[in-house]
């Protein structure tokens, strides 16, 4: 129901391979803590990153970051107007500018995103792999080719969008009930399993990390990675190419013990798989860290709020979990004594 440009980029972005479902709280807290483009700005990028974490994909909270800073200093806080403006902003794409275009401004200008291919790929029988370079032009053009006219442009989007989300689905798509039935080349043949066609599977390749988990008086010890890259910009513990390497971080921080296993984890990602060795090393005192090397200390508590990955969070809560145990038997073991 907004034709606020803020907020149509801001859940657009947010949609970008991720459901409406998870989409909607993270978009719910962005516009109660940024209400405007201003806002978001002016805001450090590690505040963004923080109310972010946990989304994934967290390339797209950096060009948000980056997109606002943008608008607000090229354009005045004001979103350009035609799609070809908007798609030259960082995290913009063709089709992405298309909706906020149409959304906003009435351009006629057309989306392709997940949804849509779907659609036409099933309702004009388009045989092919929709991601290949020769199939999405075919879609460009069949999405240019339908395109009303300007004062409906907002309604035929969301349509557009709707119906590949809510019907025309992956997997048991709603056809009985779908407006388009009659002219759909894929129920006509009996096709609706086939098309669009697959991707071949690739076989993920693997890579391990080993992760220290240094502890001391209900903090841990995290790094802020590097801006670009898996995790970029976000708060993790520091990680290691062998348990050599992370055994002899442990000795630098003055540990009188060798730090503990804890049982492996696989984080899947887009390109390939990651096994996470995390060892946890409790300090008996504060070691002093180097200026630059952008470690910090968190508290334990402050676990839900940080700016951390969705598998570290998980993580950091196990110890605390295990740790809230472990206190609680040592009490009940000194009451009965």
């Amino acid at each position: 129901g907004s034709r606020d440009p803020y907020r149509i980029w801001l859940s657009e972005v947010m949609l970008q391979q991720t459901q409406v479902a998870t989409v909607l709280p993270y978009f719910r807290r962005f516009c109660a803590r940024f209400p405007d483009v201003t806002a978001l700005a002016l805001a450090p990028l590690a505040d963004v990153l923080s109310l972010w974490s946990g989304l994934g994909y967290y390339a797209r909270a950096r060009n948000l970051h980056a997109c606002a800073r943008q608008v607000v200093e090229r354009f005045s806080g004001r979103f350009p107007q035609d799609a070809r403006a908007l798609a030259q902003l960082p995290g913009i794409g063709r089709s992405t500018a298309a909706a906020i275009a149409a959304f906003c401004f009435d351009e006629r200008a057309p989306i392709l995103d997940g949804n849509v291919k779907r659609v036409l790929t099933r309702y004009f029988g388009i045989e092919g792999n929709p991601g290949s370079s020769s199939v999405e032009r075919e879609l460009w053009s069949l999405a240019e080719s339908l395109l009303p006219r300007a004062d409906v442009m907002p309604a035929y989007t969301q349509g557009l969008m709707d119906l590949g989300a809510t019907l025309c689905r992956r997997r048991a798509p709603a056809c009985a009930v779908c407006p388009l039935q009659r002219g759909c080349k894929a129920r006509r043949d009996g096709r609706i399993d086939e098309l669009p066609a697959s991707r071949s599977r690739k076989v993920l390749p693997q890579r391990a990390t080993w992760m220290l988990l240094s502890m001391h008086a209900g903090q841990v010890l995290l790094q802020r990675r590097a801006p670009a890259g898996i995790w970029g910009g976000l708060l993790a513990p520091p990680q290691f190419d062998s348990f050599d390497s992370l055994r002899q971080a442990a000795r630098a921080l003055a540990a009188a013990a060798d730090p503990l296993p804890l049982a492996p984890r696989r984080h899947a990602f887009t390109h390939f798989t990651l096994m996470l060795h995390p060892y946890l090393l409790d300090l008996s005192r504060l070691p002093t860290l180097a200026r630059d090397d952008d470690q910090e200390w968190l508290s334990l508590a402050g676990i839900d709020s940080a700016a951390l990955p969705a598998p570290i969070r998980a993580l950091l809560r196990e110890v605390c979990d295990g740790a809230s145990s472990t206190a609680a038997s040592n009490a009940r073991l000194n009451r009965m004594q």
